[in-house]
């Protein structure tokens, strides 16, 4: 093959990619973003046109799976555990399949979240959650496929789905009040050993107050049952800042012998440059 040949089929080729089309998706994707109290739910669908058709009996036949919506599967995500319907969810992503029928549908919230169609076979093991809602009938009818999060408050929101004259509303619960009231416990109760152990690391690192973060380390060991090598080596390095070069010398030791026995060389070498230079080795 010469080369006037290979010159013109690259020509070719280029033409061809160029002459590609970038058209719009029939159902183009969709992505809902809602906080809930203080849980994040993430909806992602395609979203289908009635164009002159008749939907639901017809091209969504009533009583069979519908993958609810089109193209790959509806999925939701939640960051928190959640209940629907009044089961308990675990966090994560889920696939959203339904029944509809006139006057009710069945929603199902599926493990297995990713693929196309509905799935084959049917696994009823992999339903985390499953709603029976009635369907309301709507006046003016939506034009295009539609999902959203309705009926906002502290502790749940409605997840919608509304096409043609239905709209099916499935109820979900989020731990808001709970996780408030144990933030609230755990505030109202104090610092705990870490926040005290955390704060006293920055100041000490940050070089402000050194006394204050000497207050703080002491309170953290005081409330930690047996404090790990790494810790007593923040105390050791705080100790010796504030010039408590006694304390320093019987922390770095304890971290020492700790760091020996967790096998870490690191923190024994540490611990023993430090013990050096504090002319206790």
């Amino acid at each position: 093959m010469n080369k006037v040949v290979l010159f013109l089929m690259a020509v070719v080729a280029t033409l061809s990619v160029e002459a590609q089309l970038n058209t719009p998706a029939p159902s183009p994707a969709s992505k809902v973003i809602q906080t809930v109290g203080l849980t994040e739910v993430t909806v992602d669908y395609s979203r289908p046109s009635m164009r002159g058709r008749t939907v639901f009996g017809d091209l969504v036949p009533y009583d069979k799976l519908w993958r609810t919506g089109a193209n790959a599967y509806t999925t939701i995500d939640f960051n928190t555990d959640v209940t629907i319907a009044g089961t308990p969810v675990s966090a994560g992503t889920y696939a959203i399949f339904s029944k509809p029928g006139k006057e009710q549908w069945e929603v199902f919230f599926y493990t297995d979240h990713k693929g196309s169609g509905t799935p084959n076979p049917w696994e009823a093991e992999k339903v985390a959650a499953k709603a029976t809602v009635p369907v309301q009938n709507m006046e003016m009818p939506v034009e295009t496929f539609t999902i959203t999060i309705d009926e906002l408050s502290s502790n749940g929101a409605h997840l919608g789905i509304l096409w043609e004259n239905a709209y099916v509303a499935v109820p979900f619960g989020v731990p808001t009040d709970a996780t408030v009231m144990k933030s609230i416990d755990k505030i109202m109760a104090g610092p705990g050993a870490g926040d005290y152990y955390a704060a006293a690391v920055y100041y000490a690192s940050e070089g402000k107050d050194i006394n204050k973060a000497k207050e703080w380390m002491d309170k953290a060991m005081s409330m930690t049952e047996k404090p790990a090598f790494w810790q007593l080596r923040q105390q050791s390095l705080i100790l010796a800042k504030a010039g408590d070069k006694k304390g320093a010398v019987a922390a770095a030791k304890k971290s020492l012998t700790a760091a020996e026995a967790a096998g870490n060389a690191d923190y024994v070498k540490m611990n023993k440059d430090s013990l050096k230079e504090w002319g206790a080795m």
